[in-house]
């Protein structure tokens, strides 16, 4: 799966659009968590605790954007984004969406579509 955050492929051609796909999680901080971090603001500097959460929370939503994807039948995925928002005290839901597609590479001698050298020759939906 590509997932990419450009509007376009550079020699790729998009040949079906099957709409908006998105991955949602929701994650709230636990209180050793808290307290950890608390430590860490204390000395000043990154808080790791946040910024582990964080990263696992985004990771979280890709793969759900990306599963998403896969189950439509898109073999990419054009102008991912992420969005958060705190929803409640301690509470954000992180939002990744984008518009899942069916590309396929372009010749390289004369602009039509050669199919059978793409990485996603295979039918939609198919594991790699």
């Amino acid at each position: 799966m590509l997932v990419v955050t450009t509007n376009e492929v550079e020699g790729y051609r998009v040949v079906r659009h099957l709409g908006v796909v998105r991955g949602l999680t929701v994650r709230s901080r636990s209180v050793v968590g808290n307290i950890g971090a608390a430590i860490q603001i204390f000395f000043g500097g990154n808080i790791t605790v946040y910024t582990k959460l964080a990263e696992q929370t985004r990771q979280e939503a890709f793969n759900l954007l990306v599963q998403h994807a896969q189950e439509m039948g898109a073999n990419a995925v054009l102008s991912m984004r992420y969005d958060a928002n705190e929803i409640a005290s301690a509470v954000t839901e992180v939002l990744a969406y984008g518009t899942a597609v069916v590309i396929e590479p372009l010749s390289a001698t004369d602009g039509t579509s050669d199919v059978s050298s793409s990485p996603w020759a295979a039918s939609p939906g198919a594991s790699r």
